[in-house]
């Protein structure tokens, strides 16, 4: 197994175990989906990747897409866990990726309402990230992932997003695990009163909507354009409404 698949999926395991999650399966009980290159693609006709779905418990749903293409150098694995549409937990992201011989990584908690308006919820979902952040941010190996305003914007910052040698991708590890044990932590203990008391439910939601159609959104992130290429427009498309769509 790769060093991406292996992080993205020790990742994964965890949060299925701690939640008891149950994976959505497709009609032959494998993923929900296996992504396939377009017919005439050199890609094809062997699988190229998948999608595995899972809910229940106090989640919304965690998602799981995996890309593995030898012939374009590509292995790319990704994992959200959504919380349900009306929580103020955030969502937990790791993204881990291999193209040649490089390797990169996207780390963050999605903020579920604006930290700039909203301090109290700011300093009990975040601030307790900020040593790691800081210390993650400073290894050696690291370059700063070209990413737009836009896309910054969406994001928290506390959001960890780097190109890495192999030895950086290795120990970026630990921050991914401290990452994870705080957010499971505001999972299964809450947020403190003063954190949401300017917070209501149908507010959540519909920022929730909002936030995660821009996240997966082509025209602010690039990368889906590549995945579009990849995988057909249509596959592609059904792969992002499975990450947008609020429903479990």
């Amino acid at each position: 197994m790769s060093l991406p698949q292996s992080l993205a999926g020790k990742v994964r395991d965890q949060i299925v175990a701690r939640f008891e999650l149950k994976e959505v399966t497709g009609p032959e009980g494998g993923p929900l989906m296996t992504l396939r290159a377009p017919e005439g693609s050199p890609m094809g006709p062997a699988p190229v990747g998948w999608v595995r779905v899972f809910n229940g418990g106090p989640l919304q749903k965690l998602v799981n897409v995996g890309l593995v293409v030898p012939p374009i150098g590509l292995d790319s694995h990704m994992v959200f866990a959504f919380t349900r549409a009306d929580s103020a937990i955030p969502h937990f992201t790791v993204d881990a990726v291999k193209t040649a011989e490089t390797f990169a990584f996207h780390l963050d908690l999605i903020p579920r309402a604006d930290l700039g308006a909203h301090l109290a919820y700011m300093n009990a979902a975040f601030e307790p990230l900020t040593e790691t952040f800081l210390a993650a941010s400073r290894g050696e190996g690291l370059t700063a992932a070209r990413l737009s305003p836009r896309q910054l914007a969406l994001m928290s910052p506390w959001m960890l997003a780097f190109r890495a040698t192999e030895d950086a991708f290795r120990a970026v590890d630990g921050a991914v695990s401290r990452y994870l044990e705080h957010w499971t932590g505001l999972v299964t203990g809450g947020l403190p009163a003063e954190a949401t008391a300017t917070l209501d439910a149908a507010t959540l939601a519909r920022r929730d909507r909002d936030n995660r159609a821009a996240l997966f959104d082509p025209d602010v992130d690039p990368v889906w354009r590549q995945v579009d290429r990849l995988l057909g427009a249509a596959e592609s498309a059904r792969v992002r409404e499975l990450l947008k769509n609020t429903a479990a």
